[in-house]
């Protein structure tokens, strides 16, 4: 015999226990990267407001954002105001527009505003996409968990 289903059964056992390690350390960061991201939102005290909302947005009223959908949410609630609030213009066009126009201090007021709003929204996207990247880690450790278990009741035991 050549060995070969010995070496196959010391690989499928090292894999599973290098998958039974890494699943638990994967479900532990995910589920504390969450935590991390709930506390940082919830210290920020966001709060959407109880009347005014686009429809879509209404469900939230009242809320505290704590929660990655929540920030987008907020998100998507700034980027209203923001388009209200410049006529649509970015914090760049209105920047070429101060260019040119030169000292136009109501201008200078509405940069500095999509400025802020612009900086707020992608904070909150940032923290949106963080908490996707914290369930995909947990759900790859839960996969490896079971990938981990299924190689185990699958390997050959040693007598």
């Amino acid at each position: 015999m050549d060995g070969s289903p010995r070496r196959a059964g010391i690989l499928l056992g090292t894999v599973g226990t290098a998958l039974a390690v890494a699943g638990p350390v994967m479900l532990w960061r995910g589920r504390r990267g969450k935590n991390e991201i709930r506390g940082e939102l919830a210290a920020q005290k966001i709060t959407f407001p109880d009347r005014g909302l686009p429809a879509e947005l209404a469900p939230h009223a009242g809320r505290r954002v704590e929660t990655g959908p929540e920030a987008h949410a907020y998100a998507e609630f700034i980027k209203g105001n923001l388009a209200h609030a410049t006529g649509g213009r970015t914090y760049a066009e209105l920047s070429a527009e101060l260019h040119a126009a030169g000292d136009d201090e109501k201008l200078a007021d509405l940069r500095q505003t999509a400025f802020m709003g612009q900086s707020l929204r992608a904070s909150l996207m940032s923290a949106y996409q963080a908490w996707h990247l914290t369930t995909l880690v947990t759900g790859l450790g839960v996969a490896l968990v079971a990938t981990a278990d299924a190689l185990a009741t699958r390997s050959p035991r040693r007598s």
